[in-house]
């Protein structure tokens, strides 16, 4: 027994757009995901454009990228593009000496991307031989303009140096922060316990850390007297992610 169908023209056709074409919902969302993945930013800093900032330029893209990570408007960014085309150069506009702490991520705390900026890391941001060889390549040799030295409240380092905490290495390394200390002057309780002792001591330590910079490199040195490069600092609040600047 031979079975017949019956098939209508404008029914089949309607049946096959249905199938092939998704709902409008799904057309939707695709097209968000596209024109997301086509607004991804790139690009990497080239040597013309970092060039042509300032000091001065760049402080202020750091304060702007700083807002936009308070208010989570963090810049949407293809690292993996970013990855490709800085494999072959890259073109730092500023060094960066933060804290070993995990809850200051640098480059997002300023919103920046792959081969923005050159980031150095110690428990305490302090200096010793090693990062003032790394500043100098950054700033001497790389072409940066900018050196930031981003201290953060309730620093660990900074208590521990407080405290006078004696400990394998870290004793050794807390005398690199331990004159923040002496320079502090205040009347109350000295210790760890006692926040407002111990952010005072963050920022001293901060300024000490530029204060060294300056004393041990002539090379940065002359560099932010002839008005190649700037030498500031910062503090990063743990509880609202702005960073206040100490210029």
């Amino acid at each position: 027994m031979t079975k017949k169908f019956l098939i209508i023209p404008g029914l089949a056709l309607a049946f096959l757009t249905a199938c092939n074409n998704p709902k409008p919902s799904e057309t939707s969302a695709n097209e968000s995901a596209v024109n997301q993945a086509k607004a991804l930013v790139q690009e990497v800093l080239t040597k013309e454009q970092r060039d042509a900032l300032t000091p001065d330029e760049i402080i202020q893209t750091f304060k702007e990228g700083n807002e936009r990570f308070v208010n989570n408007d963090l810049t949407a960014r293809d690292h993996s593009a970013q990855v490709r085309k800085s494999a072959t150069g890259q073109f730092p506009k500023a060094v960066v000496l933060s804290c070993l702490d995990s809850r200051v991520p640098v480059e997002d705390v300023f919103d920046r991307g792959i081969g923005d900026i050159f980031v150095g890391r110690v428990a305490g941001n302090f200096v010793n031989e090693d990062l003032l060889g790394s500043m100098e390549f950054g700033c001497k040799v790389a072409g940066s303009k900018l050196i930031l030295v981003l201290g953060h409240e309730h620093c660990g380092a900074v208590k521990a140096a407080v405290d006078d905490v004696k400990l394998g290495n870290i004793t050794a390394m807390l005398t690199k922060i331990r004159p923040a200390v002496d320079n502090v002057v205040y009347e109350g309780d000295r210790t760890s316990k006692n926040e407002e002792f111990v952010a005072k001591v963050c920022e001293s330590n901060v300024l000490n850390t530029i204060e060294q910079i300056r004393l041990k490199s002539p090379i940065l040195k002359e560099m932010e007297d002839n008005g190649q490069i700037k030498i500031v600092g910062g503090v990063y609040n743990m509880d609202t992610g702005i960073v206040t600047f100490l210029e």
